[in-house]
């Protein structure tokens, strides 16, 4: 147990362009491959890197969040280790909410406060990846570091998404810039190839460096920034400022990582885990993805044709014809319905004979797929209601659409939670 370090996992935020996934629950309590939350996968790495003093930051819409934490992450009395959650609040010093990134560690200083604790780990919780954060301590303090910043390589196109940065042959950080546009100033930043090669790094040919906004740093210099300015961003305010004023050395990450901040990336991001060879896999046993035990029934499937997809506990699945697609937990897909390319999130109850007969009397469908629906390139968030001959279908769709039970971004469709889609609607067109 890195009983020196504590890690801060920033979930506050409120995850915009993640809606309508997220317009009641915080970004990282959406569902991600059936079963997981985002959370997971930030507290799941801490654990597998023997990180046991966990805070989880959290803000907006954190009800769920805060009931997933409580009921998965519990550790035993005699033990040393913990997560627990952070969340805003007014006190006589401080009436404000947190304003930023920086600013939500900012008033939970007193909790990096305590005895022993030699570094903090600020983490994101919507990111998709797997790594061992001890090679990123080894890094720091191989190098002396003041501060410490994961980097990945990324794509000349992909650039300007990112915060890109340029380092010496040590790895430390020279100069950084947000989110280039302009092609002289990415020209700028092209990696120094000495310290890439020292690093195992690959053939970077027209990439760049950029952060993936995990940062490490010396407890006394984080609380030095902190009390000593009033940024509220790390990514903009925080890490710029600290190049030049501290030892920031960049550590090279090498696996997949994708930041799931837009409805596209977290589509491409779930459809990707059904390919045969998929970037990212949840099929480790070594480092598994915590998540909350359920004690939920085997699946039921009777009489499908089902390519490269994966189903989750307790989905019944009936005479269906489903391709590359998610099915969650508790999902319900009635006989002749046809799936392609659909993120399926499941269900937070399986309906009653009781409701099902309710359902009926107030000629409302059932929770999960109707008969004979079909639907292609969607998202269908938790305990959506599809009704039968429901069609939504890719061809003839807009890009962007926003309705009452659904919207359209990138050409993707999304069924909010709760929805109702009637029988024999058609869908986008």
């Amino acid at each position: 147990m890195m009983d020196n370090l504590v890690a801060m996992i920033l979930a506050g935020g409120q995850g915009a362009r993640l809606m309508p996934l997220t317009v009641s629950r915080a970004k990282p309590a959406v569902p991600i491959a059936g079963k997981f939350r985002l959370i997971d996968v930030p507290i799941s790495n801490c654990l597998h890197s023997d990180i046991r003093k966990i805070y989880i930051i959290t803000q907006f819409a954190s009800h769920s969040l805060h009931r997933h934490i409580h009921q998965t992450y519990q550790f035993p009395p005699f033990a040393k280790g913990f997560a627990a959650i952070l969340a805003a609040e007014q006190t006589a010093e401080r009436k404000e909410w947190y304003q930023g990134t920086a600013d939500a560690v900012r008033q939970n200083l007193n909790h990096i406060r305590m005895k022993g604790i030699d570094y903090v780990l600020i983490l994101s919780g919507d990111h998709l990846y797997r790594m061992d954060y001890r090679d990123m301590v080894h890094t720091h303090e191989k190098t002396g570091a003041d501060v410490s910043v994961a980097v990945l390589p990324v794509q000349r196109r992909d650039a300007h998404h990112f915060g890109i940065l340029k380092t010496d042959y040590m790895g430390k950080i020279l100069d950084f810039y947000e989110k280039p546009q302009d092609e002289h100033v990415l020209n700028e930043f092209v990696p120094n190839p000495q310290w890439l090669q020292t690093y195992g790094g690959e053939n970077v040919h027209d990439k760049f460096i950029a952060s993936m906004g995990i940062y490490l740093f010396n407890r006394d210099v984080l609380l030095d920034i902190l009390e000593n300015s009033l940024a509220s961003d790390f990514g903009r305010e925080v890490f710029p400022d600290a190049i030049t004023r501290y030892n920031v050395v960049a550590h090279l990450f090498k696996g997949y990582w994708e930041d799931i901040g837009t409805i596209k990336a977290f589509y491409d991001a779930m459809i990707m885990l059904t390919d045969d060879e998929p970037l990212f896999r949840f099929f480790d046993e070594n480092q598994p993805i915590y998540t909350r035990a359920r004690f939920l029934p085997a699946s039921r499937i009777d009489g499908c044709e089902i390519h490269q997809s994966t189903v989750c506990e307790a989905a019944q699945l009936t005479h269906a014809k489903l391709n590359k697609c998610i099915i969650g937990i508790r999902s319900v897909v009635k006989p002749h319905a046809e799936l392609d390319h659909v993120v399926l999130m499941g269900a937070d109850y399986i309906e009653t004979d009781a409701e099902i007969r309710e359902n009926v009397e107030l000629n409302r469908p059932n929770v999960g797929i109707g008969e004979g629906a079909v639907i292609q390139k969607a998202i269908i968030d938790k305990n959506a209601r599809i009704g039968r001959g429901v069609h939504m279908p890719v061809q003839g769709r807009p890009q962007e659409a926003q309705t009452e039970n659904y919207w359209i971004r990138d050409g993707i469709l999304i069924v909010p939670k709760n929805a109702v889609i009637e029988d024999g609607v058609v869908v986008g067109e």
